[in-house]
C-alpha cells in the first residue's frame, strides 16, 4: 500500500503541472488589464489547437481530481480510528444517578392521605383526607 501512494503522489504532481502548464498556454478570453484577445499576441493561434489545448486541460482535470480522490480513501483506509483515543475514563469512578425522590404531598403537618389513595390529579384532596385520629365507630343494626 506504502509503493501504492507514493507512485500515486508522483503521478499527481506530475498532473499537476501538466495541467498548470496546459491553463497557462490557452488563449485569455477575459481581458484583464487589457492582456490577451487578439492573434497577434497569441503564441497559438490556430482553432483547432484550442481545441485541443481545451480537451486536454478537462481530461488532466479529470486524471488529477480521480488521483487526489483515491489517494484520500487510500490514507484514509491505513489510518485507524481514533474515536477516544484520548479519553483516560476509569470505569469504576462513573457516577450513578440517584433513584428520583418521592414527590412532596405538599399537605400541611399532621394530614396524611387515607392508606390506598391518591391524590386527584388537578383536583381537591379535601375528600381524600383521614383524620389523625382514628374515626368513632358506627353503630351497628343491633344497636338502633
Amino acid at each position: 500500500m506504502q509503493v501504492l501512494t507514493i507512485v500515486l503522489l508522483v503521478i499527481n504532481i506530475l498532473v499537476a503541472a501538466l495541467l498548470t502548464g496546459a491553463v497557462l498556454l490557452q488563449k485569455s478570453e477575459g481581458g484583464a488589464l487589457g492582456m490577451g484577445g487578439g492573434p497577434s499576441n497569441s503564441f497559438m493561434s490556430a482553432r483547432g489547437t484550442g481545441d485541443l489545448l481545451t480537451r486536454t486541460t478537462w481530461i488532466l482535470f479529470g486524471v488529477f481530481l480521480a488521483i487526489s480522490i483515491t489517494l484520500t480513501l487510500l490514507a484514509a483506509s491505513q489510518r485507524a480510528p481514533t474515536l477516544g483515543e484520548g479519553l483516560k475514563i476509569d470505569p469504576n469512578a462513573v457516577i450513578q444517578p440517584k433513584a428520583p425522590e418521592a414527590p412532596k404531598s405538599g399537605l400541611p403537618e399532621g394530614i396524611t392521605l387515607a392508606p390506598g389513595t391518591a391524590p386527584a390529579p388537578g383536583g381537591s384532596t379535601t375528600d381524600l383526607l383521614a383524620p389523625s385520629a382514628p374515626a368513632p365507630a358506627q353503630p351497628t343494626p343491633e344497636q338502633k
